[in-house]
């Protein structure tokens, strides 16, 4: 497959460089110990900066994981009921002949009739060509539906465009130098380690650390101060604190009229909302409000660089994008943009010149124009039938890098439509999750110490090159060699599916990052400037951090970003009185890690934090056996009371396999798949519930 091959068999240690490829800001570079053509070990590599020698817990099981006795390593073919998980084996020949011939018998009914076909995938890889490479081009030569990638963080990445122009902001090693700085909607010491390493830093150094946070985290534990919000409620915080700049005049005027747009019908707004008013939204006390405004503010006069670091859970609420939008403005309010260790990041990852034409082949649709599913309404869009608004019903499905039985949201309805005895469902994994137990053909895949990939990275501003360490186990292939074969067998003979993983690793960055030199360290720091905003000229049509956004207006939205409630705002005398979030637990990320033993055993079993006030208006103790329910679903685990819990809102650690579950459920059985106000995304944490024993 490949031209140059980096495998060993030798029986002395050999370290082979790589990346993680987990849905992380760190995307740490990573180094494996081979000895005897098996990997031994896994590390974090100490000649990277950013990884300096550290990987989390999850990431150093690698081994564990790769290895582990239910590994799938053989295609196997269903022969029992749908979701029963009973298969066969057979042969890569059978099993990839019968799936060509299904898909063509679908596309070959006429011009737009492959759009019953859908391609789902997200993030079980980060890799660049792993992820959507030779995956895209087939798809987009077959003319299958196209899917619309938002379940994580397209709110936020919206929010950003809108504002700063992309997904771009602060270096996030200069965070080692901020004087204060605000962790917002991120628990850092699980989520995004690298960071929380540059923020001791500061802090040994003088700076305050703020979080503010509707869970009571270990990052949290870890601050001077916690902000415990009602989830959802973000924006309304940040336009109180705007009101405190604007009153005490902590603000950096030069700045404002130099470098932003929109700023006094910004100021007009945010003049309405008191920290009185805000406080009664976010359920806090107005004096932390005043208090954090007089933190952020003092800056002014200081000259003392003052930072945020957001994280994607905040804007898994109706208003997200919004919310989004008005944290990433905070900064030009008080000119932090002026200092390198001052500004705002959430993703960095617009700085990468990632060739994703070179990659994904969009020319292949030859003019094509195949209908958009989202994948955060798969629940719904797989129980539509035909119709001249909605397109072809969607008749087959091939599933990889995702579990969206498990992790996409109102589960019942997504199990429901996976269940369809008519559906055709390909999935390609590792294990058998809960998806692949619907799955008509289950396809090995390799890991990440068994093949070739480039990464970016949206915490920081490094490309990656991962190199295969070991021979692939069993008979799993790449996802690359997968769809190569399945082009083969669908007759495609454009010449770029022949193209290996070598080459679309090249291919990647073209000549932007030198290829040569990942090869021999394993990471390419990009040129990107220290203080990128200190003299404005912001990525966005104007130049300037965009309070007004023209695009917005545009098309028929606010152009100012504002509060916007919760599709299910919280209120005590409903039916569903408690707010739940669905926070990752520490040692999962997302669906991946579950079942790797030594992890499941260090997080118990699925849980509930909930605080003792709401528990005890229950008549439920720690340890109990509770029903956490709404109009969706009910949902079945233990209860723990916990400070971790403010008044209002439980927890629920997520995201387990369903088939882990005491009911056969997991937190998403009540989520909904309403949308964010911008990008399209899920709401999880807009949920009510109610608990009983």
């Amino acid at each position: 497959m490949n031209k140059t091959t980096f495998l060993s068999s030798s029986s002395e240690p050999t370290q082979v460089l790589g990346a993680c490829p987990h849905d992380c800001p760190d995307t740490c570079s990573m180094l494996t110990t081979v000895v005897n053509g098996i990997a031994i070990k896994v590390q974090g590599n100490p000649a990277h900066p950013h990884t300096d020698g550290a990987l989390c817990t999850k990431v150093s099981r690698y081994t564990e994981r790769t290895y582990h006795p239910e590994r799938l390593l053989h295609p196997l073919k269903r022969i029992g009921p749908k979701g029963a998980g009973q298969f066969e084996r057979v042969s890569w020949d059978a099993a990839l002949q019968d799936i060509a011939a299904r898909l063509q018998a679908i596309a070959s009914r006429g011009p737009d009739a492959a759009q019953a076909i859908l391609p789902y995938s997200y993030a079980g890889t980060l890799g660049l060509v792993q992820g959507e490479s030779q995956s895209a081009r087939f798809f987009h030569q077959l003319g299958a539906s196209l899917l619309d990638r938002t379940i994580c963080a397209s709110a936020g990445g919206e929010g950003l465009i809108h504002t700063l122009g992309g997904k771009v902001g602060m270096r996030v090693e200069c965070f080692a130098e901020s004087k204060l700085i605000l962790i917002w909607g991120s628990n850092s010491i699980s989520s995004n380690l690298h960071f929380w390493r540059y923020a001791q830093i500061a802090k040994r150094n003088g700076a305050k650390l703020i979080c503010i946070d509707p869970r009571r985290s270990e990052t949290a534990d870890k601050c001077h101060e916690h902000i415990a919000l009602l989830p959802g409620t973000d924006s309304a915080l940040v336009l109180a604190l705007m009101h405190e700049l604007i009153t005490h005049d902590w603000l950096d005027h030069n700045y404002l009229t130099q470098h932003t747009l929109g700023w006094d019908l910004m100021r007009e707004r945010a003049l309405q909302w008191t920290p009185e008013r805000a406080a009664l939204v976010c359920g806090i006390l107005p004096e932390q409000i005043r208090a954090l405004a007089r933190d952020y503010g003092a800056s002014v006069s200081s000259r003392e660089p003052t930072a945020i670091r957001m994280n994607y859970g905040l804007q898994r609420v109706q208003g997200g994008g919004n919310a989004v939008r008005l944290i990433a403005s905070l900064p030009a309010l008080i000119g932090a943009w002026r200092h390198r260790a001052g500004g705002v990041l959430l993703s960095s990852s617009g700085l990468f010149p990632v060739q994703r034409a070179a990659l994904q082949r969009p020319d292949l649709l030859a003019g094509r124009t195949p209908r958009t599913i989202n994948m955060s309404t798969i629940g719904d869009d797989l129980l539509r039938p035909s119709s001249a608004t909605f397109g072809p019903a969607i008749e087959a499905l091939i599933i990889y890098n995702s579990n969206p039985v498990a992790v996409a949201p109102e589960s019942a309805k997504v199990v429901q439509g996976f269940a369809r005895e008519d559906l055709f469902t390909v999935v390609l994994e590792h294990f058998q999750t809960d998806t692949a137990d619907y799955a008509d053909y289950l396809l090995p895949a390799t890991t990440q110490l068994e093949h070739w990939d480039v990464h970016a990275s949206y915490g920081h501003t490094d490309a990656l090159l991962n190199r295969p360490a070991i021979a692939p186990l069993g008979e799993a292939k790449t996802n690359t060699q997968i769809f190569r074969e399945l082009a083969q067998r669908m007759g495609f003979d454009h010449p770029c599916f022949t193209d290996d993983d070598e080459a679309l690793c090249r291919m990647a960055y073209g000549d932007a990052v030198a290829f040569d030199e990942l090869l021999d360290k394993g990471f390419v720091t990009l040129n990107t400037a220290q203080a990128p905003f200190a003299n404005g000229n912001f990525p966005t049509p104007s130049g300037r951090c965009e309070f007004f956004s023209e695009r917005l207006a545009a098309r028929g939205l606010d152009g100012l970003p504002d509060y916007i409630p919760n599709y299910e705002a919280f209120n005590a005398s409903t039916l569903y009185p408690l707010a739940m979030i669905s926070p990752p637990a520490r040692n999962f990320l997302n669906s991946s890690f579950v079942n790797v033993k030594s992890l499941r055993e260090v997080e118990g079993e699925p849980l509930l934090e909930m605080h003792a006030l709401d528990a005890a208006a229950r008549g439920i103790q720690s340890g109990d056996i509770v029903q956490v329910f709404n109009q969706r679903g009910l949902y079945r685990c233990k209860v723990d009371i916990s400070q971790r819990a403010r008044p209002g809102v439980v927890n629920g650690l997520g995201v387990w396999w369903r088939k882990l579950g005491l009911n056969g459920t997991n937190v998403n059985q009540l989520t909904s798949q309403k949308l964010t106000d911008l990008g399209r995304a899920p709401t999880f944490y807009d949920c009510l519930v109610q608990v009983s024993i």
